[in-house]
């Protein structure tokens, strides 16, 4: 992945209530220090546009752990004087002068610790005119305690002070666990920010190194990177080889090799050779530093669902209302006011609170997000990802998407007699003054193999027909079909059709010749990944047909289409012209996912339902993207699909158990099924909601066992 600069804009959710406190969960760090370590250690402020950034919710937990503890033990006297409590289980405790006040006083501290904290979120809910949850707990904490510290002081029944410190307790558990989620989730920031060094090795011009902070280091610098060191800021090698581990940006397992004129990426970790690197990008304009407000900037927005989620938090308080009130109205109208028309009222409000409703897609999201960071996919847009699921068509950029962009060797024709390896390794040395390249791809072609070059002499370039060397006192030539034709060489026929083939590929064929004989031909044309196949057919495994849009020829098209077993290609098409076909697709009922890596595919990555950028491609193309392959691996467009397709599976999941807890909870906390004796008391209806609230939590980190194949 080349140095990019990759700027987005940070959103900022403006409502208070704690729906939006759940829809937000992600740690927010701040975009304008020097790079991914203030980032990663600013505080909670305001950004440039004055807007309040979130709460770094790391701190919220630490308060409901605190205040969980703490409610918890003070709890304990509330609830052995509870005369209800000794009644079900058949103890007493020794009664003194001022016992009586030991229940009220102790539940008279567990609610100011304990309960106004939720009082308090709920007020910013109210001046919204947004409800939700805070305003439903604490609706039941007031009422609850209101009531029970009237019968302290008037004969009107038992009090809930027991079920009170429950529910605050219960409360207070819940949202620790659920915090404390939410932060394992969003842990991908954090792990970005510690692989950023403090200080770098700046080599000076005498040759002599001095330790600094990383940020007093600035583009053009040169830095040493020792063995075993992480690579202070993005740069080009200009000394040194090695091979530096790069999966903790790119996901990439294998060692990539660096020497002279290759990029490295700020926090990776060396190898076993030192590099000398000149820095290109520092702080902010790192490529990890974008990646860090990609993460930041897919956690802090919102997907549909999401919206959805919220919505129905803020319906179910108005159906809490509507629910209780009718409770009231029933149960006085039924056996007169009494306590157990408060009882049911306090019950429903209680059970009603949407806990599980408000983490249900927030911490799938949440994972979703880290998860597909670890796998080099980075999310700028949530929607983008949630509606990945709905795509039927993909289409590919041809060039450096499907292949890598440069010339190489696709096959080779020898003469019988000849052994292909000894005569490519010929070839690649007679064209390794060239910069052609035609050159370029024979050579790289004998590297990959290992080859090792034989020595030559006298090259001289033929002009417009190829190159000639010597080699073992003969003369050797290559070039393509006009030198055949300056030597009046005739191939043979076999030769022929392979040239023939070729051609109808749209591959060039360059020959190799010694003693007046063709000793090999080899076919050249734009190299396809490795991947690109497989992927084509794990994307139709999934149902998803692949279209290939290109610029090049239509024989070259045809070929690369029908190697890759591609369903349909668009040839011949101009720039201004690829968007045109997108919307083309699109008008045939078909959702639309493109998939590109230069200039030209900015316009047709925008007009697309979702567009995939290859992080390798240009800035243009980044910014026009909603989710950034940080490989050139078409691969990672499947895991894309199989990420989307899992999380949703665990939103409607959630969605389904915390709103089906609700349907079935609100009619028992009303009391429907008092005539056959049981009544939901306010106590284990808040027990029953936690217990809903940690099994979403749970159901989500299974998300984690996702296998997003690739084979």
């Amino acid at each position: 992945m080349q140095s990019q600069h990759i700027e987005t804009t940070h959103s900022t959710d403006h409502s208070s209530h704690h729906g939006s406190h759940h829809a937000s969960h992600s740690s927010h760090v701040s975009v304008h220090g020097d790079g991914p370590r203030s980032m990663h250690h600013a505080q909670a402020g305001h950004d440039t546009q004055g807007h309040t950034a979130h709460t770094d919710h790391s701190g919220h937990e630490e308060m409901f752990r605190r205040r969980f503890w703490v409610s918890l033990g003070l709890s304990v006297p509330v609830l052995l004087y509870s005369e209800m409590l000794q009644m079900w289980l058949g103890f007493n405790m020794p009664q003194f002068p001022g016992s009586q006040w030991i229940e009220p006083l102790f539940a008279l501290i567990v609610f100011i610790y304990g309960g106004v904290p939720f009082i308090q979120m709920a007020i910013p809910e109210l001046k919204n005119r947004q409800p939700g949850m805070m305003t439903l707990i604490s609706m039941a904490i007031l009422v609850a305690f209101t009531y029970s510290a009237a019968t302290v002081f008037a004969p009107i029944g038992e009090s809930f002070f027991w079920e009170l410190v429950a529910l605050i307790d219960i409360m207070l558990l819940g949202h620790w666990l659920e915090m404390r989620s939410v932060r394992q989730a969003s842990g991908a920031l954090d792990e970005l920010a510690r692989l950023m060094p403090d200080t770098a090795e700046q080599l000076k011009p005498d040759g002599s190194t001095q330790t600094v902070p990383v940020t007093q280091l600035r583009d053009g610098d040169m830095i040493l990177v020792r063995p075993g060191a992480s690579i202070a800021a993005d740069g080009k090698v200009v000394g040194g080889h090695s091979a530096v581990n790069e999966a903790m940006i790119t996901g990439e397992s294998k060692p990539v090799k660096k020497e002279p004129g290759t990029s490295v990426i700020a926090g990776t970790v060396n190898g076993d050779g030192s590099l000398r690197i000149q820095i290109t990008a520092t702080g902010d304009q790192t490529a990890l530093a974008g990646i860090m407000r990609l993460v930041a900037e897919a956690q802090s927005s919102k997907s549909r669902t999401q919206l959805l989620a919220d919505k129905a938090a803020a319906w179910l308080f108005y159906l809490a209302l509507g629910v209780a009130m009718i409770t009231a109205v029933a149960w006085t109208a039924a056996v007169g006011f009494d306590i157990e028309v408060l009882k049911r009222v306090v019950t429903v409000l209680v059970i009603a609170c949407p806990h599980a409703l408000g983490l249900a897609i927030p911490l799938v999201v949440a994972i979703t997000t880290s998860m597909s960071a670890q796998n080099g996919i980075l999310v700028r847009d949530r929607s983008a990802m949630e509606n990945a699921r709905h795509i039927n068509t993909i289409i590919f950029d041809k060039t450096g998407t499907l292949t890598k962009g440069e010339v190489g060797v696709v096959d080779i024709y020898t003469a019988p007699g000849h052994d292909e390896n000894e005569l490519l390794a010929l070839t690649a040395a007679i064209e390794g003054d060239s910069e052609h390249m035609i050159a370029r791809g024979i050579r790289q072609a004998a590297q990959d193999r290992q080859l090792m070059l034989p020595p030559i002499g006298d090259f001289e370039a033929l002009k417009g027909r190829g190159v000639q060397a010597v080699h073992e006192e003969q003369i050797v030539y290559v070039g393509g079909p006009r030198l055949l034709e300056l030597l009046k060489i005739k191939p043979e026929p076999e030769l022929e059709e392979f040239a023939h083939e070729a051609g109808k590929k749209g591959q060039t064929v360059i020959y190799m010749i010694h003693n007046n004989h063709i000793g090999a031909a080899f076919a050249l044309a734009d190299v396809i990944r490795p991947e690109s196949k497989t992927a084509v057919r794990r994307l139709h495994q999934l149902g998803i047909q692949v279209v290939m849009l290109t610029g090049d020829s239509q024989p070259v098209a045809r070929a690369v289409a029908e190697e890759l077993g591609i369903d349909s290609y668009l040839a011949e098409v101009l720039p201004e012209e690829k968007d045109q076909k997108v919307s083309e697709l699109q008008g045939n009922h078909k959702i639309v996912a493109m998939v590109g890596d230069g200039v030209n595919d900015a316009p047709a990555l925008t007009r697309a339902d979702i567009g995939i950028a290859i992080g390798s491609g240009t800035d243009v193309a980044v910014e026009s993207a909603g989710i950034i392959l940080v490989q050139s691996n078409p691969l990672d467009v499947v895991k894309i699909i199989e990420f989307s397709r899992a999380s949703y599976r665990k939103m409607i999941q959630n969605l389904l158990w915390a709103t089906g807890y609700n349907v079935v909870a609100l009619p028992l906390a009303a009391g429907v099924l008092a005539p056959v004796g049981f009544v939901l008391s306010p106590a284990v209806g808040a027990i029953v909601m936690s217990l809903s609230t940690i099994i979403v939590a749970i159901n989500a980190q299974f998300l984690r066992r996702v296998n997003v194949s690739t084979a």
